[in-house]
């Protein structure tokens, strides 16, 4: 037996506290703790507000309050594991609260703490933790940036690899928020994340799938990382996720991977080779592929469902999803169709793509899906039918499989966004294809479009505009669209503040407004001043556009005329002056503008073609200078008379004589130029012969008008109940009324501003009558161009010796003239002695009045000059015929002589 060993009881030391539990029912006594020196007492405060924290959002904010975030910051750096781990569970937690992250933004250590913590040598817990933290703090731009500086995409690529659920669901989670940014996008393929991330397309877990793919959707923006996915061979694994029905949750985010993979003609071979467009087609028509439909789900009932994770977080976000047994193809998603046909779109926009597409009548599919149940569907396909018909075989494949019938009766629906993407496919089907465009109209999608352009969709207006400008060259299209009103509903669009529906609504005027009567309809509905309103627009597209519409319209006079009173000219010639926003459609605006208005035309060009014909109202004011406003023959009639150049009038009307009553004759009175140079004539009117009107010194009585003849009568029938007293009492008073009648008339025609037509001209009128006579029935063109050389030069002072031009005297009877009219306007006809300008003005006039071909060009020092074709009209068949030559006419030294346009003495006359 052996010997009793007795025990050595020591008593504690009396320096050393006895271990004490202690119990807290408050938050701030736990957070009290924390500043405890003994690790322990730290680690089981931090325990305590975790299960605090993890009970309610609202325990996070007390929490706040009571400045617990610090010192639990503070902990994470501890060199106690349990501690560090303690407290990073409880920050990690808190980082759900906004107002959390914001106070730990303040503090630059909170990031790089967290990065720190996801070393390799750490606990799972703890990369779980600081994974979830960063997540959250990933949300925020300030944050994505102390992260990738940091470090922390590096340490969250290396967690994608951990065996924990929790911590691959938290680290993909802020990974695909970190995708956000571009630079991270370049970092994830230089740590070799992309690989990583398709593993975890493998996982039990649908969630961690999920942020796997919403990360390799933003990772594959980038370019050179779809060449890395591509090595990986992405494609082939997601196309087997898409042939696997039970992973039918998962097929929407796979499309949106594939749509951006498929922007790049690589993956577009790829997938093409592996047939797996063929697959992509059969999911969004519905259909089994051949090769599928042997295969039955190896998967049933909960295959979905996964074991549980350390902390469980990524299992409570799994989805369960029963897959119905023995089922061989699962109907897919309307988003996954949307998300498919958005991804044909995508692909589209490359030329290349475009054409393999169409190989495998990819357009075909786009149909079907055209005529699915959810409209969002439908609107996708038509978006990826417009960029598909971009190529010219794929408008044809369209129309042969019947895809207009289910676009034109999305243009009816209520739907906004259907209707846009309507309007774009046929906008598209429609450009540079009849046949595309006679099939539109034979159902009826004419009206439809029409309709439209009334809508409150701008995009959609703008589309409509568009296609129906595309089928305006059919005549058949565009004769019923003009029956259908849209003339007058393209007025509206025109008023959009909406660059883009301007300028398609306004090159869609320039389509319909062809002829007279359409054009008649746009003047009246109110058009040309939206279209006018338009040239002040800083956008190209929408001047030129409007500018080539009003170069349309104003082939109508009227309608020429009144843009011309909204200003279209002063903006045209505004434009002109600017090196930037002159355009051949803005010359060719001008000049049909100017067409209407030939001295606006010449004023500016100091030139009228063959083709201008000088008519009543012409003026000539002068060579315009740059920046300076042309005024109308109203603005110059209103100006006093000055010593500046005069304005020559072409009017060729007699002067009009105003009559009072229609019952009574003029009697002409002697003529007295008023205040504006206007030659004026006092009317009295009489029953009887007119006779001239008597003037005495002493102001004695007028004798001619009707009142006083009437008075006469009249006394003459009561000779012999009247006295002579009595009879020369009445004539007088009856005289002063008269004078007083003609005075007040005479001072309202002072007053009132009397119009150009007033302004007779009857020598030119004269000039007219004989040419008519004498000229005109001369048997060559030849002999009447010389023969009016000859009469203009007559009338306007004879031939002028080389040399002797500037001893003409010439400007002072033009003064004369001016000072006897009082006004700068002469008409041409009253000018007696007149040199280049005003013979070569009175030649055109007179030659386009007897259809003689000439024109009028102005040139430097009072130079002007008319050139005219002439052809060989010898008659002798023998003799060779040769085009017609230019020549210019003499009409100052030897008046008739024709100098051949290139010629030394053709050269001298219009040169000084």
């Amino acid at each position: 037996m052996g010997k009793k060993i007795k025990e050595d009881k020591k008593a504690p030391p009396d320096d050393v506290f006895d271990p004490l539990l202690v119990e807290s029912r408050q938050a701030a006594t736990v957070v009290l703790m924390l500043h405890s020196p003994e690790e322990d007492v730290q680690a089981k405060a931090c325990e305590a507000i975790y299960k605090f924290v993890d009970k309610s959002d609202v325990n996070k904010k007390v929490l706040l309050d009571l400045d617990a975030v610090d010192p639990l910051l503070k902990l994470m750096s501890c060199e106690d594991r349990i501690v560090r781990r303690n407290s990073c569970m409880c920050l990690g937690i808190m980082c759900a609260s906004p107002d959390v992250r914001k106070l730990l933004r303040k503090r630059e250590e909170s990031i790089p703490t967290f990065v720190n913590l996801l070393q390799p040598e750490e606990e799972t817990v703890v990369h779980e933790f600081s994974a979830l933290a960063l997540s959250y703090f990933a949300k925020e731009f300030t944050s994505k940036v102390a992260i990738f500086e940091h470090g922390g995409v590096e340490a969250l690529v290396r967690c994608l690899s951990s065996t924990d659920p929790d911590v691959q669901k938290n680290s993909i989670e802020a990974l695909a928020q970190m995708l956000l940014e571009y630079q991270t996008r370049g970092a994830i393929r230089e740590c070799e994340g992309l690989g990583p991330m398709l593993q975890l397309l493998a996982s039990e877990y649908s969630i961690i799938q999920k942020l796997a793919l919403l990360a390799l959707d933003r990772a594959s923006q980038d370019g050179e990382n779809r060449a890395r996915l591509r090595e990986l061979e992405t494609v082939t694994r997601l196309l087997e996720i898409l042939a696997r029905p039970e992973l039918n949750d998962l097929h929407v985010m796979v499309v949106m991977v594939l749509s951006n993979l498929l922007e790049d003609i690589e993956s577009l071979d790829q997938m093409k080779e592996s047939g797996g467009l063929k697959k992509l087609v059969a999911l969004i028509t519905d259909q089994t592929p051949p090769e599928e439909e042997t295969k039955k789900s190896d998967k049933k009932g909960g295959s979905r469902a996964g074991k549980k994770s350390a902390k469980g977080s990524a299992k409570k976000h799994e989805e369960k999803e029963e897959v119905p047994q023995g089922e061989q193809v699962i109907p897919t998603l309307p988003d996954v169709k949307k998300f498919a046909a958005k991804a044909i779109g995508r692909s589209g926009r490359n030329v290349e793509n475009r054409k393999i597409l169409h190989e495998q009548e990819c357009e075909k599919m786009l149909i079907i899906l055209l005529s699915h149940e959810a409209e969002e569907v439908q609107c996708a396909a038509a978006e990826a039918i417009a960029i598909m018909c971009e190529n010219l075989a794929s408008r044809d494949s369209i129309r042969e499989w019947d895809g207009f019938a289910p676009l034109i009766k999305m243009l009816n629906s209520e739907n906004e966004d259907l209707k846009e993407a309507a309007t774009l496919a046929l906008a598209n089907l429609t450009c540079s294809n009849s046949t595309n465009c006679q099939e539109v109209m034979n159902l009826n999608g004419v009206e439809p479009l029409i309709n439209i352009l009334s809508g409150q969709r701008e995009e959609a207006v703008g589309n409509a505009a568009s296609a129906l400008t595309n089928m305006a060259p059919d005549e058949v299209i565009r004769t019923e669209a003009l029956a259908k009103g849209i003339v007058t509903a393209l007025i509206d669009p025109l008023k959009s503040g909406n660059t883009f529906v301007q300028s398609k609504a306004a090159l869609a005027v320039s389509a319909f407004v062809c002829d007279s009567n359409s054009r008649t309809e746009f003047r009246l509905g109110g058009g040309a001043e939206p279209l006018v309103t338009l040239l002040h627009s800083g956008k190209d597209e929408i001047r030129r556009n409007a500018a080539w519409a009003i170069n349309m319209c104003a082939v109508d006079p009227a309608t020429a005329t009144e843009m011309t009173k909204l200003g279209a000219l002063e903006i045209l010639m505004e434009i002109q002056l600017s090196s930037t926003r002159r355009s051949p459609f803005t010359d060719a605006a001008l000049n049909k503008l100017l067409d209407s208005n030939l001295a606006a035309k010449y004023a500016m060009g100091g030139h009228l073609d063959v083709g201008n014909l000088i008519e009543d109202g012409f003026i000539d004011a002068g060579q315009l200078r740059p920046g300076q406003m042309f005024r109308s023959l109203e603005d110059y009639l209103e100006e006093e008379m000055n010593d500046k150049r005069a304005v020559l009038l072409v009017n060729a009307k007699p002067e009009r004589v105003e009559q009072e009553t229609p019952s009574t004759l003029a009697e002409p009175s002697p003529t007295k130029p008023d205040s504006r140079g206007v030659v004026t004539k006092s009317i009295l009117k009489k029953k009887q012969a007119p006779q001239p009107r008597q003037e005495e010194g002493d102001g004695t009585k007028a004798e001619g008008s009707k009142a006083a003849a009437a008075g006469k009568s009249r006394a003459a029938r009561d000779s012999k109940q009247k006295t002579k007293a009595q009879k020369e009492k009445e004539e007088k008073q009856r005289e002063e009324e008269l004078q007083a009648q003609l005075a007040k008339e005479a001072e309202a025609a002072d007053d009132k501003f009397k119009p150009f037509s007033d302004l007779g001209d009857p020598t030119l009128c004269s000039f007219i009558d004989d040419i008519t006579e004498k000229i005109l029935p001369l048997p060559t063109t030849m002999e009447q161009i010389v023969a009016l050389a000859e009469f203009v030069s007559e009338k306007m002072g004879g031939s002028i010796e080389k040399g002797q031009v500037a001893n003409f005297s010439w400007e002072l009877p033009l003064s004369q003239i001016k000072f006897e009219l009082k006004s700068n306007v002469i008409p041409i006809g009253k000018i007696r002695t007149g040199i280049y300008i005003h013979r070569a003005l009175l030649f055109k006039t007179l030659a386009d009045r007897i259809a003689i071909g000439c024109t009028l060009t102005r040139g430097e020092y009072n130079h002007a000059w008319n050139q005219m074709m002439i052809a060989d009209e010898d008659s002798s068949p023998e003799l060779p015929k040769f085009p017609p030559k230019t020549y210019i006419v003499d009409l100052m030294h030897e008046p008739g002589r024709l100098l051949p346009v290139d010629a030394p003495e053709a050269i001298t006359y219009t040169h000084i």
